[in-house]
């Protein structure tokens, strides 16, 4: 168990928390949730110890263990990721370098076989014996192959150096265990075998995470921070917010009845307090009325931007004929003879956890890549507008917001384009910021409103929802959703994929292409789909 007990954070003069005390019990799991800047990734870290609060402290259990997701992802780029991961359990980690030492000296003394003895005792009292195969087991399931395990940190790539430490923090089965967007980087199958984790997991799970599915299918019990207070709720993501918004309903319900009671009262009152047969009536009254009350009802201080994309004109029947792409980067083939139309009614997800293969095929989709063989066409009624993975040329200049928009929409007015940042929550002064210095979720909702500015009927977006809250999040789900022209999408939202999509595409190893008229949750449930999976799998194998 984790708790706290008076704890209290100030930045300056504001205090991101204030006086929160809270229990965390074991066989739950908890969500973090709140809106961006509420200061739920440094609650955490006061969990973990790495961050001392103004006041207040935080109780562990003695003799429990903590482990938390680290987010510094060249701290161990000199080791191999299977030590990475089991110095998830630092002590056990300590043991083995110790047996080692002492086991490599030529002189060994009976002191040192005493202490050899005591270690070996402790190492199998922690199941040490099961490190090396619990910590592959990990990295396997996350999609690290057999081959990378002896890799050093340094050579591995971004979402790899993830996986790793989000299997260092899960190692050794910690008994609480702090998570700040786990997700984030993973690919879908990775993200399902975490939720399979977890649901699994008997101690106590602490997360934060912008993606609703993935709190809906782990989390026990949410805990909504909101003006530097923290609230908690029985349940899940789901169950949270129809709860917050039902107790939101009850207290303005209780609090009309009180109005209209307060108002019947000062009505009698001002009739009658100067009638002395009625006096006492009023003086009775006017108790009554000091009496109530009113419920104080505090906004939240979540925000939600207002995503809506309308295309100047409608999608004629030819939308897009893609014949036989092929495209090899690095001496890897990631596109291998990739066919498809689209119809004007598609919405289509790119999944699987290939992202260089999607990243690549939408490049060539907007001309920003030549294939290696095949074609592609456009049909004459259609207008795209894209969002890359990596934008950050996009905001390398020393434009104003207003600026920056500005310079992609027909309409110079500027009261017009100011209409656009103010739907993404740009509001006065924020327009002649500067886009060099915004933050990423900043970027992102200039890059959604240069999106709707543009007036597309086709939009493709490469994971559009890094760096965004969960506001934000849920306001562009409904903009993807009501969307009437053609998407192409890759998202690790699963929430986004099964709510929107209504074909699925998987680019699978080798870079063949799988492509159904289906949803997203009818697509995992496929036996088909596994089958053809496993297929060109093994068929890569022995390509190789």
């Amino acid at each position: 168990m984790i708790s706290t007990s008076n704890i209290t954070l100030r930045v300056g003069k504001k205090a991101l928390f204030e006086d929160v005390n809270i229990k965390f019990t074991e066989g739950n799991c908890y969500g973090l949730i709140g809106a961006n800047g509420a200061g739920k990734s440094t609650f955490l870290k006061i969990l973990s110890g790495q961050l001392e609060p103004s006041k207040g402290e935080v109780f562990v259990t003695p003799g429990e263990r903590l482990s938390f997701l680290q987010q510094d992802h060249f701290k161990y780029d000199e080791f191999p990721a299977l030590d990475t991961v089991m110095m998830g359990n630092a002590r056990l980690y300590q043991i083995m370098q110790e047996k080692e030492a002492i086991y490599a000296k030529e002189d060994f003394t009976d002191e040192d076989g005493i202490k050899a003895s005591e270690l070996e005792a402790e190492f199998a009292a922690m199941n040490g014996w099961e490190a090396e195969s619990d910590a592959a087991s990990l990295l396997n399931g996350l999609g690290i192959e057999t081959e990378l395990h002896y890799e050093l940190m340094k050579n591995l790539d971004g979402p790899k150096k993830v996986k790793v430490l989000l299997a260092q923090a899960l190692f050794g089965n910690p008994d609480i265990l702090l998570l700040d967007e786990p997700t984030n980087h993973l690919d879908l199958d990775a993200i399902a075998w975490l939720e399979e984790f977890l649901i699994n997991f008997d101690n106590t799970v602490i997360v934060v995470s912008h993606d609703r599915y993935f709190l809906n299918k782990v989390c026990t019990q949410i805990a909504d921070i909101d003006y530097g207070k923290i609230k908690l709720y029985a349940g899940n993501y789901d169950f949270w917010y129809e709860s917050s918004q039902l107790l939101i309903r009850q207290m303005k319900e209780a609090n009309k009845k009180k109005e209209e009671k307060i108002k019947e009262l000062q009505e009698f009152i001002s009739r009658f307090s100067a009638n002395a047969s009625k006096s006492k009536q009023a003086t009775s009254r006017k108790r009554a009325l000091e009496k109530i009350q009113l419920d104080e009802i505090q906004p939240s201080s979540r925000k939600y931007p207002y995503i809506d994309f309308r295309p100047n004109r409608e999608i004629g029947n030819d939308v897009l004929t893609v014949e036989g792409l092929s495209k090899t980067i690095d001496g890897e083939k990631v596109l291998d003879n990739i066919s498809f139309t689209l119809n004007h009614d598609d919405k289509v997800a790119f999944v699987g956890s290939n992202e260089l293969a999607k990243t690549t095929l939408f490049q060539i989709l907007m001309g920003e890549m030549e294939p290696d063989e095949g074609v592609y066409k456009w049909g004459i009624t259609t207008s795209q507008s894209y969002f890359p993975l990596d934008f950050g040329d996009e905001f390398d200049n020393d434009y104003t917001i207003v600026e920056w928009l500005t310079q992609y929409s027909e309409e110079k007015d500027v009261t017009y384009v100011r209409g656009f940042l103010g739907r993404m929550l740009f509001g006065g002064d924020d327009g002649v910021k500067r886009v060099s210095v915004l933050s990423g979720g900043e970027k992102v909702r200039c890059m959604l409103s240069k999106m709707m500015i543009s007036g597309s009927n086709i939009l493709i977006l490469n994971e559009p929802t890094n760096h965004l809250d969960m506001e934000s999040i849920t306001a562009l789900n409904n903009g993807m959703t009501k969307f009437p022209g053609v998407l192409l999408f890759s998202s690790r939202d699963h929430q986004i994929v099964q709510t929107t999509a209504n074909r699925i595409m998987e680019i699978v190893p080798g870079g063949r292409l799988i492509d159904k008229i289906t949803t997203y949750d009818e697509y995992l449930e496929s036996d088909e789909m596994a089958r053809k999976r496993q297929t060109y799998t093994i068929q890569k194998e022995e390509d190789d």
